[in-house]
């Protein structure tokens, strides 16, 4: 069963995460955020970003499209309070008719392993025959 992650900016709870998806040679996992009272993802992480100076990559109004650099206060925690920090740091990107996923990159083995073993599992079943 898959873990719920809470994620939190600038100290503020803003939803939650099972970060079901993974590159994890690379150690990274993400998943989409299902947020809690946020109306518009897209133009909470605009403003965020715009007031904050943290790049944005890539945007696009018409599909309220955002891409995001690592932005610093964005953080991933367990439910036991422990924080997976990703030494590449933290970012957002998604639409508004998919979904917006936070991705945390460059998290450690052998944490990544312990933390992911499915994600892990899953690569290594990738090159079996």
């Amino acid at each position: 069963m898959e873990k719920e992650y809470s994620i939190y900016l600038d100290s503020k709870k803003i939803g939650t995460t099972r970060l079901e998806k993974a590159d994890a040679p690379m150690g990274v996992a993400f998943g989409l955020i299902e947020f809690k009272d946020i109306e518009s993802p897209y133009l909470f992480f605009k403003d965020y970003c715009t007031k904050n100076k943290i790049t944005i990559i890539t945007i696009d109004p018409e599909f309220e499209f955002i891409d995001t650099q690592v932005i610093p206060q964005l953080k991933v925690f367990r439910q036991d309070g422990l924080e997976l920090k990703g030494e590449a740091g933290n970012f957002i990107s998604g639409m508004k008719e998919e979904g917006y996923e936070i991705s945390v990159l460059g998290i450690g083995y052998p944490f990544y392993e312990e933390e992911f073993p499915h994600h892990v599992k899953a690569y290594e079943e990738m090159f079996k025959k």
